[in-house]
């Protein structure tokens, strides 16, 4: 290699550090010629395309839900509202349910939208549902797509993990009501919330045997037993219930229709639970020849 090359190649690493050493001393200066006010409006298009990205995400959401939120702790009645596109629901409403941590549905029902669901706008919905607390801690609420074509493609879900209120549990007990029931053996359930309890069937029959409230006298609610009948013990077995009762359960009871009624306050107020399929009533010990007509 001849000495001038080797010049010429010294030469030009030279210039090339004197001029990477001028940029570097030139930046920081230029940096500071931008004015505060250019900053400013830089920073403020930065905020506004991250605030213009979170509304399109936003316009992607098919359901959101507003109450209650994840991990909320829920009590009976539940009440929910949220927003869906119009498409989420078939003739104004689609379905709700309640499930327990073992998968047992507790409540079913409907969310109704609040305005003209004829559109892929998102439409405001509310729901109320009315459960039995389970004895799980936790639970989840399922809000289902409603699909009237059946074709699985077209089903979606939000779940919506929650805990359950433990520090009371909702029952219900099942009395006829006049102004409803044209059958004997016909009941409607009414709420009572009790303090939370293993013994859920006992809590249940006990709040039976206490008969109704004035208000719930008012508005047409009756009863086929008898004041002060006591609930001497209550076991659950492979399904079936067995109900002791004392033999006030039978003080001058008569008529075949007063007996299916009292049966079906009793059966209805056990079947609510999901481990009762079967009631088996007896009055101090004996099933013979009780509630004869």
């Amino acid at each position: 290699m001849s000495k001038n090359l080797i010049i010429g190649l010294l030469v030009g690493f030279i210039a090339i550090l004197v001029v990477s050493f001028v940029v570097f001393l030139a930046v920081p200066k230029i940096n500071n010629l931008v004015s505060d006010e250019v900053k400013e409006m830089v920073k403020e298009q930065n905020i506004q395309d991250i605030q213009e990205d979170n509304i399109e995400k936003e316009d992607d959401s098919i359901i959101s839900i507003f109450s209650p939120n994840v991990g909320s702790t829920i009590s009976s009645p539940l009440e929910i509202t949220g927003e869906a596109r119009g498409y989420w629901f078939f003739e104004g409403d689609f379905p709700v349910s309640l499930e327990d941590s073992n998968g047992y549905v507790i409540a079913t029902g409907f969310a109704t939208a609040g305005g003209d669901w004829m559109t892929e706008e998102m439409v405001p919905f509310t729901s109320n549902l009315v459960y039995v607390t389970p004895m799980s801690n936790n639970g989840v609420l399922v809000l289902t797509k409603d699909n009237p074509s059946g074709l699985p493609e077209n089903d979606d879900e939000l779940r919506i993990p929650i805990i359950f209120d433990k520090s009371t549990i909702t029952l219900k007990v099942y009395f006829p009501n006049s102004n409803v029931n044209n059958d004997c053996q016909d009941v409607l359930g009414i709420e009572r919330k009790v303090p939370t309890t293993l013994g859920v069937a006992k809590a249940a029959i006990e709040e039976l045997l206490k008969g109704l409230t004035a208000e719930e006298i008012n508005t047409g609610y009756t009863t086929n037993l008898n004041e002060g009948v006591k609930l001497n013990g209550i076991s659950i077995s492979n399904g079936t219930a067995y109900a002791d009762f004392d033999s006030n359960l039978e003080y001058q009871v008569g008529g075949s229709c007063r007996i299916m009624g009292i049966y079906a306050q009793i059966e209805e107020t056990l079947k609510q639970f999901v481990t009762v399929d079967s009631v088996v009533i007896s009055i101090n010990g004996s099933t013979a020849d009780i509630l004869q007509p």
